[in-house]
């Protein structure tokens, strides 16, 4: 765990965040895995507990996890990483975005940043994590997700991959197949950013293989042949003419 000391700031739910700085954590090597999703919805919902699960288990591992700090979503990873990082060996990082409605910070942050532009908030988000993680969202959700999608296309930083959970991103990417793919306005290789997985343990198995790569500094690289059995269960592979899923040949 990283010694990312500094004074504490009140995150306007009574719990007291501690400043994150940011070029410090950066020097620490930690294994940083963000989560994006709505701050729509609240805890009972399947999907919260699904998000909330997802993040225990990061935190069982001992990887940080970086959220917008926000509630819903945001509020299932901090909450679930917590409960998983009992013995506080891994951080619970939000990048809080000043809104005029919707946004607070929720109190299982740790560590706290404001932000009163999203461009910059989107910076931070890309230079600390090594692992992205889409969940459910709406706007905000699908700007981070392109923004990152696009930042990785035009190579402006290192390999990380991209995880979509839920099947409202599956069905989003089946539509960019349709009409980016097909119009040749994307190339198929692009798809190698992109992990589609449809539950908690796809998703794991993603983030472990990736934790393997480039936990201790490595880089990473996408899942390839050698990798067929992860890689034929949750990667489609898209060729690139009329957007038709290819079946990998053994």
């Amino acid at each position: 765990m990283a010694e990312n000391q500094n004074p504490p700031q009140s995150n306007g739910s009574g719990n007291k965040a501690k400043r994150l700085d940011v070029e410090k954590e950066l020097k620490t090597g930690d294994f940083r895995v963000a989560i994006f999703g709505s701050a729509r919805i609240k805890p009972g919902d399947e999907v919260y507990e699904q998000i909330f699960d997802l993040a225990r288990a990061i935190g069982v591992r001992g990887y940080d996890v970086v959220t917008g700090g926000g509630p819903g979503l945001m509020e299932a990873g901090n909450k679930g990483h917590a409960a998983g990082d009992a013995a506080g060996r891994a951080e619970s990082i939000g990048l809080n975005i000043e809104l005029p409605f919707e946004q607070t910070s929720n109190p299982y942050v740790e560590f706290e940043q404001d932000f009163e532009n999203f461009s910059e908030r989107l910076d931070t988000f890309m230079k600390l994590s090594n692992v992205f993680v889409i969940t459910p969202g709406g706007v905000g959700t699908m700007l981070e997700f392109f923004f990152t999608w696009q930042l990785l296309q035009v190579k402006k930083m290192s390999y990380k991959p991209i995880i979509l959970v839920g099947e409202m991103w599956e069905k989003l990417i089946h539509w960019v197949i349709d009409y980016a793919l097909k119009d040749g306005l994307i190339s198929s290789s692009d798809f190698d950013y992109v992990y589609i997985v449809r539950n908690n343990d796809e998703a794991l198995s993603l983030i472990d293989h990736f934790h393997a790569q480039c936990g201790d500094g490595g880089e990473c690289h996408p899942i390839n042949k050698d990798e067929l059995e992860l890689r034929k269960k949750i990667v489609p592979k898209f060729d690139g003419k009329d957007g038709k899923e290819v079946e990998e040949s053994e």
